[in-house]
């Protein structure tokens, strides 16, 4: 696996907002995605004051901790715990009581300009996290693409220019390289291992900016050692960007230090494997919810979710990367996809 030897800076510092139309709509509610709310995006926007959120070393986390107007503040918070309810229990409401939101926080760094709602159960002190966003056509291919073809499951719900998810629990990728690789407990090899095959999901799917901040590694205890995932969490540069490394992690130097690790670690030819393994995953995944799948693409061919330059220049890498004059024929980023797709499920 190479490591990258010159930073991708001209991704996109900004990417278009792209709202969604009515063919991606009626897929989200053939597929139960679509839910009226009694919260929205504009109701959230009407904080009336804010403070810097700290983490417990003192650092900045660039989240700021929202305060709202007493008189509106009981029912937006209400609001936002029917919201949890709905997408946690599919709207059993008697577990409403025992539930409250503790602080609600925004972001305005990246593409969203998410709200963090921390809920909290009252019984046990256990808490939360769910996030509030506008919802942009780019991130909701993505959910939808990650939904159906990778092994983690998202629940995620849309009403008007709404999108709720939920919270993808795992260590943020920045902060796993810093403080934990080079812990001498951890498995190198699965580590390693678990890296090159999202490093290949992410470029079945066109998933982009996969920078160390917008991943988590989830580590899980075994009987014997420790399992590790890498799951995104930022789907805002699903099939937006026109170059190629866009879509690979490996090439973003802020993920250097796990692309040193899988070239000491594995040897090409077990690289070579691991790729082969998640192609053959994503074959099956595509087979098993291939109607859901269609129809999801479907939509992407005919929605317009990047730039005429970006789609050209795409195209016209991925055609010289796979050999494979068809990708020139594409005239949008669903076309890409649905190809690229094909490709990759075909090289196994």
């Amino acid at each position: 696996m190479e490591v990258d030897s010159n930073n991708l800076n001209n991704i996109s510092k900004k990417k278009h907002f792209y709202p969604i139309q009515e063919g991606l709509r009626k897929y989200l509610r053939e597929y139960d995605r679509e839910a009226p709310l009694p919260v929205t995006y504009q109701d959230m926007m009407r904080y009336v004051d804010s403070f810097p959120l700290y983490d417990r070393h003192g650092q900045d986390t660039l989240w700021e901790s929202v305060i709202y107007d007493q008189s509106q503040m009981q029912e937006i918070f209400d609001g936002l715990t029917r919201i949890y309810v709905q997408l946690k229990t599919d709207g059993d409401l008697s577990v409403m009581e025992h539930l409250s939101v503790e602080r609600v926080d925004y972001c305005s760094f990246g593409n969203s300009n998410p709200f963090r709602i921390r809920v909290v159960n009252l019984l046990n002190d256990n808490f939360d996290y769910f996030y509030f966003k506008k919802a942009d056509a780019s991130r909701v291919y993505g959910l939808e693409l990650e939904h159906i073809l990778s092994p983690n499951r998202i629940s995620y719900l849309v009403h008007g220019d709404s999108l709720i998810e939920e919270h993808i629990a795992g260590i943020p990728g920045d902060e796993f390289i810093k403080h934990y690789l080079d812990r001498p407990t951890l498995n190198k090899v699965r580590i390693a291992k678990e890296f090159v095959k999202f490093n290949e999901r992410c470029f079945s799917v066109l998933l982009g900016d996969m920078r160390s901040y917008n991943y988590v590694i989830d580590i899980t205890p075994d009987f014997e050692e420790e399992q590790y995932r890498v799951r995104p969490i930022d789907f805002d540069q699903e099939c937006y960007e026109g170059r190629k490394t866009m879509y690979l992690p490996q090439f973003f130097k802020e993920n250097n230090p796990i692309v040193a690790l899988c070239t000491e670690w594995l040897p090409a030819e077990t690289i070579k494997q691991y790729q082969n393994e998640e192609r053959t995953l994503l074959f099956r995944r595509l087979r098993s919810d291939r109607y859901r799948l269609k129809d999801l693409v479907d939509c992407m061919r005919k929605d317009t979710i990047s730039t005429p330059e970006k789609i050209s220049q795409l195209k016209k890498e991925l055609a010289k990367h796979h050999q494979n004059k068809a990708f020139l024929q594409c005239q949008s980023m669903g076309d890409i996809v649905r190809l690229q797709l094909k490709v990759m499920a075909r090289h196994r």
